[in-house]
């Protein structure tokens, strides 16, 4: 452990308990730079292209103060080289400085070349950015465990933040766990967790989504401890097509056993106003509230 007179200990991130630290894997950066440049935010697409853009550019003023021939240009000076690549590549065209010698000429050809080239990779990266879809899928902070009609229930809430709805959306609950083997070998087992309804005609600010926990579920019989004790982990995927573009969305969160509130339920987010209008009301989203516990389902301690 590091003292407190350590100063990079004061950089170093918190470490995240659902990260897994892959050793031994092969690094291929420049394989994966296009999909690594899809995924950055925008400043840093933007940051490289434009550092891109600089150093050919200044690569070829070089080359044209090596060969000389610019007219316009002083003799020697690499800002105006530089400025008459920028001029070139940009297909500017002042007129003010130009070439005159063949040598010159060839440069020239080569950077409209690799200038094209430039332009051509930037747009297609763009337009690949733009025509992304982001959902904006909103995920309630805790996941509970409630009777309903006398059955204990796991539920989520889901919903989507914009406006437009998410069409023929499906959700899919898959339950992680430790378990051991006849063998004593351990394992990390994917459950899937059958749900009341995985899909919804048309999703849009909030969306309960249950689970049965009776005989045939892999929860049946589970504790708090047992929870944490084997590691549970609940991933819930969400897939659906864009009311507005037409386009698949997809998201996914995942909630630890320290998620889990037993003996509780989602606020209720929708009401009837004086007028007789409904108002769904946001701020409740991930607000739950104590739920009493019944002779079937005595809330664990």
């Amino acid at each position: 452990m590091a003292s407190g007179s350590d100063v990079s200990g004061f950089f170093r991130r918190k470490p995240d308990p659902t990260e897994i630290v892959v050793v031994g894997a092969p690094r291929t950066p420049l394989s994966d730079l296009y999909h690594n440049l899809l995924r950055a935010p925008w400043w840093i697409d933007l940051l490289c292209l434009s550092a891109l853009f600089l150093l050919l550019n200044l690569l070829f003023a070089f080359g044209y103060v090596a060969v000389g021939g610019i007219a316009g240009a002083r003799p020697g000076s690499l800002a105006d080289a530089f400025f008459f690549s920028v001029q070139t590549m940009g297909t500017i065209g002042y007129g003010v400085m130009h070439p005159l010698e063949a040598p010159a000429e060839v440069l020239v050809t080569l950077e409209v070349i690799v200038g094209v080239s430039l332009v051509a990779l930037a747009s297609g990266m763009l337009f690949s950015k733009f025509s992304i879809p982001i959902s904006r899928m909103q995920f309630a902070e805790w996941v509970t465990i409630t009777p309903v009609d006398g059955v204990p229930m796991l539920m989520f809430r889901i919903g989507n933040e914009r406006a437009s709805q998410v069409i023929e959306a499906q959700v899919r609950v898959v339950m992680i766990r430790t378990e051991h083997t006849a063998e004593g070998v351990l394992y990390y087992r994917m459950r899937d967790l059958k749900l009341e309804r995985d899909r919804s005609p048309a999703l849009s600010r909030s969306w309960t989504v249950l689970h049965r926990i009776d005989e045939s579920s892999p929860l049946h019989g589970a504790t708090p401890e047992t929870l944490q004790r084997d590691e549970v982990e609940l991933m819930l995927t969400v897939v659906g097509i864009d009311e507005t573009s037409a386009q698949n969305l997809h998201a996914r969160h995942t909630y630890l056993d320290k998620h889990v509130r037993w003996g509780a339920r989602h606020a209720d987010m929708l009401s009837e106003l004086p007028d007789g209008r409904l108002q769904l009301d946001m701020r409740e989203f991930h607000r739950i509230v104590p739920t009493r516990p019944t002779a079937t389902f005595p809330y664990p301690r």
